[in-house]
């Protein structure tokens, strides 16, 4: 069944299924709101979280008050509103400018933890563009910012693999991928992410174990069971890898892993 099922597999990378540009990828939708500092002498919370929750709902205004925010503020007051300038870009789907803005941020900052978070925001920005070299630049001048928080070490870890990946440095990759099982353990998407990449690069065997650690972690997740079930296809081991098709199927069918699925399936079944 290899052969039959290598062109679709093929088509899997790093992140199995996802398409290359979400409509607001997980890093600008959650992060900001998960846990966000404040720099230092910002104007208020309830400034930012009323600029930030105008973002999700409309990206224009919320672009057009923070425009105005940075435009009579310095420093770090500056940066919180550079900070809602970048999320509202980034939801109207201006990543340049969501990037640029959360660069100025980090600029604007002096608080670590919040300029670890301005320069993780850029790289998912510039990973949205398809700009994988300056995604890089962005996250790794971030990784000094992240030392002793373990959340934002793996965050900025896993995207450094997505780019480093991107850039086709493999086993920089999977460095990456390692630091941030390390600082999070209990992440399953960096053990999903680095089976993906064990599964790539030809290990099997460790994509196997990875997966199912991933699976542990968090065995209802699509993306889990279809990453089970081709690692399993491409080892030879076909009623495993129908097993994993068929619960991602029952589990989410119309989601674009249970689309995949029942491809691989279909595949798989062929006489």
């Amino acid at each position: 069944m290899f052969s039959i099922l290598l062109p679709l597999i093929a088509q899997v990378g790093i992140a199995p299924t996802a398409s290359p540009v979400s409509a607001v990828p997980p890093e600008l939708r959650d992060r900001p709101t998960r846990n966000a500092p404040m720099p230092d002498r910002a104007p208020s919370a309830n400034a930012i979280d009323v600029c930030l929750a105008i973002a999700k709902s409309d990206p224009a205004k919320a672009r057009e008050l923070a425009e105005e925010w940075v435009s009579r503020t310095t420093g770090p007051q500056r940066a919180a509103g550079r900070h809602c300038l970048g999320i509202a870009a980034g939801n109207g789907g201006d990543w340049s400018a969501a990037a640029a803005a959360f660069l100025a941020a980090r600029d604007d900052a002096s608080e670590p933890r919040f300029r670890a978070r301005m320069s993780a925001l850029a790289g998912s920005a510039f990973l949205a563009e398809a700009q994988a070299d300056q995604a890089l630049s962005a996250l790794d001048a971030g990784k000094a910012d992240a030392a002793g928080d373990a959340e934002l070490t793996g965050a900025i870890a896993l995207d450094r693999a997505s780019a480093l990946v991107a850039l086709g440095r493999e086993g920089e990759a999977a460095s990456a991928l390692a630091e941030a099982r390390a600082a999070v353990p209990e992440d399953a998407q960096a053990w999903l992410l680095s089976a993906t990449l064990s599964r790539r690069t030809g290990d099997l065997a460790m994509a196997q174990s990875q997966v199912e650690q991933a699976a542990t972690l968090d065995p209802r997740d699509p993306a889990i069971g279809l990453e089970a079930g081709v690692i399993a296809a491409l080892a030879g081991r076909d009623e495993a890898a129908k097993k994993s098709f068929e619960s991602v199927i029952a589990a989410s069918p119309d989601s674009a892993q249970g689309l995949a699925a029942k491809q691989y399936l279909a595949q798989l079944t062929q006489p």
